[in-house]
């Protein structure tokens, strides 16, 4: 029996069948082959946002007056830290009297406080356009290129701050890295920011002990849906 998955009053919960019981010798499903396909299929689906992104990128460009793309600091396998890139969705409404931000395409922010609720809406974001991108991930859309050049896989937990890994991951932190952190994993399909990050810790350490082909296609499956309706995304 494979392990199912169930949401309750809006919380996720594990519900415990006898694929449960199973040892944790799962076969991980990202094998060479599958990862060269990952790349290969997100290389394909990147130059086809290409022109989207490129109209985003202007836009919040010239609406914000500051750099369109933002990259964060995340723990990556085994603990590297790297860059992702996001297109910029937070900002200060325009003011004159504001000294101008730096010129340039990308701004690299440093990690930032952990909060136990991403709150919707958010009063940081000002914009509709802003707005519409959180809520249809367009803003994720750079992180396409990062899976084409090996950084993300499609399907895993998704990275987090060496903060947030701090106060909601402990101990069980070194599992959820022995994994790449991916593109979509179950936190997004599963209620992503309706959840706490006690809710979070719980779907990624589950993702990293049962990951197996079929969970990940069950995973794959249902992100476009999720993203689309833009459901539990704010």
């Amino acid at each position: 029996m494979r392990p199912v998955l169930t949401c309750r009053m809006g919380a996720p919960s594990l519900l415990l069948t006898r694929g449960l019981r199973e040892s944790r010798g799962v076969a991980a499903p990202h094998g060479r082959a599958l990862r060269w396909a990952e790349r290969f299929a997100a290389g394909v689906a990147f130059a086809a946002v290409a022109p989207v992104l490129g109209v985003t990128m202007l836009a919040v460009r010239a609406l914000s007056g500051r750099s369109p793309l933002i990259a964060h600091r995340r723990m990556g396998l085994n603990g590297e830290p790297f860059w992702i890139f996001k297109i910029r969705s937070m900002w200060d409404q325009r003011d004159p009297a504001r000294p101008q931000a730096p010129a340039g395409w990308i701004e690299y922010l440093n990690d930032t406080g952990v909060p136990v609720f991403k709150n919707a809406p958010d009063p940081r974001v000002t914009s509709r356009l802003a707005a519409f991108c959180r809520r249809y991930s367009v803003d994720e859309l750079p992180q396409l290129l990062q899976v084409a050049t090996g950084r993300l896989c499609l399907v895993g937990p998704r990275p987090l701050t060496p903060r947030e890994l701090d106060a909601y991951y402990g101990a069980d932190c070194s599992e959820v890295l022995s994994v790449r952190p991916g593109l979509t994993g179950l936190w997004q399909v599963m209620g992503r920011n309706r959840l706490t990050y006690a809710q979070r810790r719980r779907l990624d350490l589950f993702f990293v002990r049962k990951r197996s082909m079929g969970l990940y296609l069950r995973i794959l499956l249902r992100t476009p849906g999720r993203v689309l309706s833009g459901r539990d995304a704010w």
